[in-house]
């Protein structure tokens, strides 16, 4: 008896938005997406050649796609850029918003509210502003991936860094409730929460820091960009089609379910 079919891992004919892809974690999201056979939405807010120099990068490996600016956290520009990505490539089937800003890791009495409101616009504002742009296409098709980026430090309450770890904890809430309120349509909404992965923004991080945060963890090394952007293949594929409002920890052992 011949084995029965599995299920597809391939992302041919779909259309992803990473937002924030021309460097780090988000860069590395969508070469993957792209190289499972996704047309790939690039999108940055401020540097142009940095995001042109990640395009080239990823049409050379033989990549689909395009480059679209945005600011997520404005109503008005992610209109605009959603409608933009489906006259280019096709409406958006994948959504990871992945766009940040600084973390600086401060005591609490150190921040001010505009502080706090610029990571809740980061991330809780703009996740709902796109998922909200791009459901209706989703919905008609009763299909659609939503992948939110978390982060471990909600499970750790890591200190002096208040303002960021409110907004994920937020994140993973509005994550939670959408992925019941969407999985009737066939919209799978999950997370992804990434430990300490070292990418180019973390290059002027004192080396002590580094060091402890890498003895401690279970897996025995660093974690690497692509690592994320694997589990972001499973979750945007058909492969996951029974995983609804998951958040995965991709950091080595260093938060446990």
């Amino acid at each position: 008896m011949p084995f029965p079919s599995s299920p597809s891992f391939s992302l041919r004919g779909r259309v992803a938005l990473v937002t924030g892809s021309s460097t780090g974690l988000g860069k590395s999201i969508a070469f993957c997406l792209g190289q499972a056979g996704a047309r790939v939405a690039f999108n940055y807010q401020n540097n142009r050649e940095r995001a042109e120099r990640t395009l080239a990068e990823y049409r050379e490996a033989g990549g689909e796609g395009a480059l679209f600016r945005g600011d997520v956290t404005s109503e008005s520009e992610v209109s605009r850029l959603v409608a933009e990505i489906e006259a280019s490539l096709g409406p958006v089937d994948i959504l990871v918003p992945n766009a940040t800003c600084d973390q600086p890791h401060k005591a609490v009495e150190d921040y001010d509210w505009a502080f706090y409101q610029s990571m809740i616009d980061f991330f809780i504002k703009s996740p709902f502003l796109l998922t909200r742009a791009c459901l209706p296409h989703m919905k008609r098709q009763r299909w659609g991936r939503i992948i939110n980026i978390g982060s471990e430090v909600v499970g750790r309450g890591v200190p002096n860094f208040t303002a960021y770890v409110a907004a994920k904890g937020g994140q993973n809430g509005f994550h939670r409730s959408l992925a019941t309120e969407l999985a009737p349509f066939g919209i799978n909404v999950n997370m992804i929460s990434p430990g300490w992965i070292p990418v180019e923004r973390h290059a002027t991080d004192p080396q002590a820091e580094k060091d402890a945060y890498r003895a401690l963890i279970p897996a025995g090394r660093w974690g690497v960009p692509d690592d994320v952007g694997a589990t972001a293949v499973f979750l945007a594929s058909d492969a996951s089609a029974f995983v609804v409002g998951q958040n995965v920890a991709v950091n080595g052992g260093m938060t446990l379910q």
